[in-house]
């Protein structure tokens, strides 16, 4: 049986709404690859989308078992807690019957995540754990990188 792929992903923004960054770190086995990005008019919600959205599209593979570690609770309740179940019951629309935020984003995931068996897991962001303070930094620096 295959190791799983695991993923940390984290996303920042300079101001919300305002410049943003996102970065994630892939590991398979000894592996290990860092990805990050940025956008100038961004929310905090939509980067820390987008880490976990790059990430799975970077992967090559199909069929494999894949965690992503998030510090991101409307990500990980999203998914745990089938948030995204009832709002596309629902046509899209919250509890208060409201559109969805970030639904093209949303719909990215949901497509992406039918390549592979993804579980997403809640990591405390900012509390030591070495691979999310280092997304934290690659966002950072992604922000940074953009606004110098």
């Amino acid at each position: 049986m295959r190791e799983p792929i695991i993923i940390y992903t984290d996303g920042a923004c300079s101001g919300n709404p305002g410049p943003g960054g996102w970065g994630a770190v892939l590991i398979y086995g000894e592996n290990i690859k860092e990805l990050s990005g940025g956008e100038p008019d961004t929310t905090n919600q939509r980067m820390e989308l987008t880490a976990v959205i790059k990430s799975l599209q970077a992967l090559k593979v199909t069929g494999w078992e894949v965690v992503v570690h998030s510090d991101s609770a409307y990500i990980v309740n999203a998914i745990q807690q089938h948030w995204l179940d009832k709002w596309q019951a629902n046509g899209w629309q919250n509890s208060k019957k409201e559109a969805v935020a970030n639904q093209d984003l949303w719909r990215q995931l949901l497509d992406l995540m039918k390549k592979n068996r993804v579980a997403f897991t809640k990591v405390a962001g900012h509390s030591g754990d070495v691979w999310n303070e280092r997304c934290d930094q690659l966002a950072r620096q992604a922000i940074k990188a953009m606004t110098t």
